[in-house]
């Protein structure tokens, strides 16, 4: 069993992906600085990873940094480092960019970094050297800077929130990485890659439904949320096909709703058809040959399902009682 903090590949077939896959064979091939623009959660670090795993450096260091976590105060120690004695009971020790040498450093949430460490850190990009923090000689460095922010860095320069010289510096190569949302066939994939990753005896597989549920969210943690979601499941669940009433509330939540009045009606295939039918049709502006080529179906069989529906509109809404041998009576589907 992997560890759930294990780096995870970078899975995906979906067209924007491979596009995707396409850049970062093409980026690394250079020694460029590169800007990974994406929304949290979407795979920045794993972009960042295989650019330096497919780059002449890949036998070199891999050093990355979360910006965000680090204090104002000690940005410039953590990725400059400081010299032995610089304060009373300093230690000297290197920098990040020190510890990256002949290899790739990834500044993550670069966007969070203040002016003042903005303004060090167009030093060295410009330069490809560093100072150590209470040091006066600098120190030549052969490192590969990879850069990743969840908010567009064009928009905060214009806000002067961000320094339009070191923006022009990072900003010449960039990749964006495609939110979940805009990937749906890749949410199978990447379900079962958790679910393998946790694999014990019996292996579990998602039922369906359930995977109907996670196809209709919008997951805005991207990765990162539909990882949390197996693992909840996987925890929380027992033995056997995992079920859409396993999945989180947050998940499902949506998607059950949208489907408790056809419940309710205890509708047919067909009377839900028709219903739906009849929405889409009223999207498009009443536009059957816009709305046969949503459904998939020909007009043949919208002009079925549209007639079904003008017959049982006004039949009173009922609940169908159960039978002496509990069956139901009846059925809505037409002969």
């Amino acid at each position: 069993m992997q560890s759930s903090d294990s780096p995870t590949p970078l899975i995906g077939r979906a067209p924007c992906m491979v596009r995707l896959h396409d850049q970062i064979a093409r980026v690394a091939t250079t020694d460029f600085a590169v800007l990974v623009e994406g929304e949290s959660g979407s795979g920045k670090e794993l972009v960042a990873r295989r650019i330096h795993e497919q780059s002449a450096r890949q036998g070199g260091p891999f050093v990355a940094v979360n910006c965000a976590a680090i204090v104002d105060t000690l940005v410039e120690a953590e990725l400059f480092g400081i010299e032995d004695r610089t304060a009373t009971g300093v230690r000297g020790r290197a920098g990040k960019f020190e510890l990256a040498n002949e290899g790739t450093v990834f500044l993550d949430e670069v966007a969070d970094l203040s002016a003042r460490a903005q303004a060090k850190l167009l030093r060295v990009v410009q330069e490809l050297a560093i100072e150590r923090v209470g040091s006066h000689s600098t120190r030549v460095l052969d490192v590969r800077l990879i850069v990743a922010t969840n908010r567009r860095l064009k928009s905060m320069v214009a806000r002067h929130r961000f320094r339009s010289d070191l923006f022009y510096r990072l900003g010449g190569v960039e990749i964006h990485v495609p939110p979940l949302r805009e990937r749906r066939s890749d949410i199978r994939l990447l379900a079962e890659h958790f679910l393998r990753q946790h694999e014990t005896p019996p292996r579990r597989c998602l039922a369906p439904c359930a995977m109907d549920a996670l196809m209709a969210h919008d997951w805005p943690g991207n990765v990162r949320e539909l990882r949390r979601v197996i693992e909840h499941v996987l925890a929380f669940s027992g033995n056997g096909p995992i079920r859409v009433e396993d999945l989180p509330a947050a998940i499902t939540g949506d998607y059950v709703r949208n489907l408790e009045p056809s419940l309710a009606r205890d509708e047919s295939m067909r009377a839900w058809g028709s219903r739906y039918a009849r929405i889409v049709l009223d999207r498009c502006g009443n536009n059957k040959r816009q709305a046969c080529r949503i459904l998939g179906i020909s007009y043949h069989t919208l002009q079925a399902y549209l007639r079904y529906g003008s017959r049982t509109t006004d039949r009173p809404m009922r609940t169908r009682p159960a039978n002496a041998n509990g069956g139901k009576e009846g059925s809505d589907t037409p002969s």
